[in-house]
């Protein structure tokens, strides 16, 4: 075992502030590569102490590339173990040997030990395809057009008059149709307007798309209108088509419970502006009017069942879903699995997928078979 000292961690000619990070980041990528040693860690400490003495803020990167470290030696000596079993093995001793699937922070540790040369396999093994009964909606529109409130008659079935700016809202629906399961994924992308390139990702991952305005509002309605565009203009590059996608597309005219006199946009105006390939309703959250037909709009277009919709299913917790999921599938087969009805649960602890995740499956396995080839523009710029 070699010993490590501080400087081949942070030499002091390079105890710069500019520097800290790099020197950190570096170094300790050098060591690691080189070292199997858990001394690592200790001679980690001690560089990471030292520039706290020298009046350097310790970050909380250092904590993380700590963590990092950890980490990746742990994975070696999962390693070194396995090689010995494989040794052992092929000397005519028998011991079996357990793969492990890696989580997704040993799967960097070990990209961090061997570089490169784990891309290619990590990109297979993390891309995992979209089951076949999830959809995804994504929400679009101007502030205060009532996307919550059309949401909260989706997924609860009540409405709420007081108003609350949405940042970004991500929802989870499950439910139990005619014996299969089917997921529905709400992304409400409110607070993405001053965020082009996130909007085009979460453009990108839709299935569906509704969008919203409101009809006393023609500031809305212009912002629907670009947002319609920019949604066609997305899929048709994201395909390589050169005419344009037919995308499944569900539009609002909110707020129909005003007086005439206070509507700013017409319904002739709106078709025309759209075309004839999207589906209209004008609605009102706070009456819950013509909102049990965008849902039915939201279903066929998703290629899901009308059993989706907020009166077309029973609501249970999610606790019950489980159980009564688990149930069903004990006694598939027989006669009473088909006379259930259907049921729904909103899922409380949901949470929208990381950017990585989203990237993955928009780009798919392709992207990497594809590494020798010029890279192209990238699809979410």
């Amino acid at each position: 075992m070699h010993p490590i000292s501080i400087k081949q961690i942070c030499p002091s000619s390079l105890m710069f502030p500019v520097m800290e990070q790099s020197v950190k980041a570096a170094a300790a990528l050098q060591v690691i590569q080189t070292r199997s040693s858990p001394s690592v860690l200790h001679a980690y400490k001690t560089a990471t102490q030292r520039l706290g003495a020298t009046g350097f803020s310790v970050s909380t990167l250092s904590k993380a590339g700590l963590g990092i470290l950890k980490l990746a030696t742990t994975q070696l000596k999962q390693q070194e173990q396995k090689a010995r079993v494989v040794r052992a093995s092929s000397l005519g001793k028998a011991h079996p040997v357990s793969v492990d699937k890696k989580s997704p922070l040993e799967q960097l540790a070990a990209l961090v030990v061997h570089g490169n040369a784990l891309l290619q396999p990590l990109a297979n093994e993390s891309h995992v395809p979209k089951p076949q009964n999830c959809r995804r909606i994504v929400v679009l529109g101007a502030p205060r057009v009532g996307k919550t409130s059309i949401l909260r008659r989706f997924l609860r079935d009540d409405f709420e008059e007081r108003y609350e700016p949405t940042s970004e809202d991500f929802h989870r629906k499950l439910y139990q149709i005619r014996g299969e399961t089917y997921q529905i994924d709400i992304l409400d992308a409110s607070g993405e307007r001053s965020f082009p390139a996130k909007r085009r990702l979460s453009i990108l991952t839709g299935d569906v798309f509704l969008l919203v305005f409101s009809l006393d509002d023609r500031g809305s309605f212009e912002e629907m209108r670009a947002l319609h565009t920019e949604i066609v203009a997305a899929k048709s590059a994201l395909h390589r088509s050169k005419q344009k996608v037919c995308v499944p597309t569900v539009v609002c005219a909110n707020k129909v419970d005003l007086p005439s006199e206070q509507r700013a946009v017409s319904r002739t105006e709106v078709l025309r502006a759209l075309g004839s390939g999207c589906a209209l309703f004008e609605t009102s959250a706070k009456d819950s009017v013509n909102l049990e037909q965008v849902f039915e709009a939201l279903a066929r277009r998703g290629g899901l069942p009308l059993e989706t919709g907020p009166s077309q299913h029973r609501k249970v917790s999610i606790r019950s879903y489980q159980a009564l999921r688990a149930g069903r599938q004990a006694k598939r087969g027989s006669k009473a699995a088909g006379c259930d009805a259907p049921c729904g649960a909103l899922f409380p602890l949901a949470r929208r997928p990381s950017f990585g995740t989203d990237l993955r499956l928009v780009l798919g396995p392709k992207a990497g078979r594809q590494q020798s080839k010029a890279l192209d523009k990238c699809q979410i710029q």
